[in-house]
């Protein structure tokens, strides 16, 4: 058994250090396997019986993981009201799958999806759920404060839910649910029990997704130049949008035409050129929501709110320890 539980902790370590972009969801995921299979015991059988008995385990782990996804659509349910306007961000495939679910139930809701760069996963969502014919629009991150007056609640799915009883989601998530908080907007989390982490993170910094690397600067030496304004040697630069004369303001304000687009091949390539690629791995993939700013966490463990998940996962760490 020793030997066995070595060998899935070696496996974990290969994975994480694989998919390292997403290695928060992924270790809730490996702790919760480590601990299934450390529950199981050998019942005294020879090691080909036991070793049968393991993998029947697994396989039967992993088919309802899979259910898991149904059982939070179920529970969420019926928080979802007939002409709900939903805020969701980016892709989460337990949220996709419960406005799927809702929406094949007759209900008509529609969803606001925030385009969540810079890997743009709200296209995906926009695509699954036009193609159902749900009511879908995708807005830039920056609109959230824009759009909360239009929505009843913002619903999202995590990348972990730590013991604090807040979660790991794509960047944005915090400052969607704060917003949401501002605006008296509820903000439900939809989350597999897999996804349960035993993370304390008493802020941004403290993820194991962060480094040094993560809103450094650039140092560029500039030279001295004449003027009062002029920036000392080694100072970052410092670059601010200038307004074009063609875009004067009063054709910006009440010009009826639509916005021009700037000239290019193809405006997904206008897009993603609006960050250089050396800035993009300055910015963090992930951000840490308070539990402060969280309603409710539907789960396939059940309805719980944060000082529910964070007692359950505070137990749970200890009883581990002592084990």
């Amino acid at each position: 058994m020793f030997e066995l539980m070595e060998a899935v902790k070696d496996a974990a370590t290969r994975l994480k250090r694989h998919y390292s972009h997403n290695s928060v969801s992924l270790s809730a995921g490996c702790e919760v396997f480590y601990q299934f299979i450390s529950s199981l015991r050998d019942f005294g059988q020879d090691f080909e019986g036991f070793k049968s008995h393991i993998i029947a385990a697994v396989r039967e782990y992993a088919q309802n993981t899979k259910q898991v996804k149904d059982t939070i659509a179920g529970n969420v349910d019926a928080f979802i009201k007939d002409d709900s306007v939903i805020l969701t961000h980016g892709y989460s495939r337990v949220v996709v799958n419960a406005l799927l679910i809702s929406h094949r139930k007759g209900r008509r809701i529609s969803v606001y999806v925030t385009e969540t760069r810079p890997r743009g996963l709200g296209i995906k969502t926009h695509e699954i759920l036009t193609k159902a014919e749900i009511p879908c629009t995708i807005i830039l991150d920056s609109a959230v404060a824009y759009t909360m007056d239009k929505v009843d609640m913002v619903m999202v799915g995590c990348e972990a839910v730590v013991e604090s009883g807040g979660i790991v989601n794509a960047i944005g998530s915090c400052q969607i649910s704060m917003i949401a908080r501002v605006f008296n907007k509820p903000v439900h989390v939809l989350a597999e029990s897999y996804k349960w982490t035993r993370l304390f993170p008493l802020s941004q910094y403290d993820l194991p997704t962060h480094n040094d690397h993560i809103l450094s600067f650039d140092l560029v030496s500039t030279p001295p130049t004449s003027g009062t304004n002029s920036p000392l040697p080694g100072t970052p630069r410092r670059h601010h949008p200038v307004l074009r004369t063609s875009d004067s303001i009063p054709s910006l304000l009440f010009s009826n035409a639509p916005p021009k687009l700037p000239p290019s091949s193809s405006s997904a390539n206008s897009m993603s050129n609006v960050m250089p690629v050396g800035q993009a791995g300055r910015n963090p993939e992930v951000d840490y929501t308070p539990p402060e700013y969280i309603t409710l966490l539907f789960t396939d463990a059940g309805i719980l709110t944060p000082e529910g998940i964070s007692s359950y996962l505070v137990t749970m760490s200890l009883r581990s320890e002592s084990a």
